[in-house]
């Protein structure tokens, strides 16, 4: 949810209602979620009001805070099944880089299933996930380097082929190709 898109709308009226509605159900201010969550008082005021693209990452501390999924903020508050998302989360820098969070399904907590497309000389960066969660990732089209922040060498993940590894570590997905790339990357929690 890093840049101005008009496609992504929705889902920022999606945060906006949800993290109000949780917050409020969590009987939390403003400020308390703040100190709870590490982000900015000022960050959550734009946030419910709807006017603040944020980043995934601090939608996950956010979602920590209040003690519910990551899912249950970007998701229609009136959708009836809670398991099926599709709402676009995260466009890149390249023409047609883009982030679909699909579904959940509940595992300890849940799983997520995302589709990713990422233009030739795109990255996602992601921060490292609490300790216990993996990611799968699986490659529709084009050619994914998976690397990671650590010293860990990195990955390189071919068409019809896929990556399993823990995620509490910061890492990213790369396309070095010059097709776009696309891929499953599906979060367990």
């Amino acid at each position: 949810m890093d840049k101005e898109n008009p496609q992504r709308a929705p889902v920022l009226q999606h945060v906006s209602q949800n993290v109000r509605r949780l917050r409020h159900a969590a009987d939390l201010s403003q400020n308390a979620l703040a100190e709870r969550s590490g982000v900015s008082r000022r960050m959550l005021v734009a946030i419910e009001a709807g006017e603040k693209n944020v980043s995934l990452a601090t939608l996950d501390r956010v979602a920590e805070a209040l003690d519910v999924a990551f899912s249950d903020l970007v998701q229609a508050p009136e959708l009836r099944d809670h398991s099926r998302i599709n709402e676009l989360a995260w466009t890149g820098a390249g023409e047609g880089s883009r982030a679909t969070l699909l579904a959940k399904a509940n595992a300890r907590r849940e799983v997520e299933l995302w589709e990713f497309c990422l233009a030739p000389g795109d990255v996602y960066a992601s921060e490292a996930d609490p300790d216990g969660w993996s990611e799968q990732v699986y490659v529709v089209e084009g050619r994914l380097t998976v690397a990671f922040a650590q010293g860990v060498d990195a990955r390189e993940v071919g068409s019809g082929e896929f990556f399993m590894f823990p995620s509490n570590q910061p890492h990213s997905y790369r396309n070095h190709g010059t097709a776009p790339l696309r891929f499953v990357r599906t979060v367990v929690l």
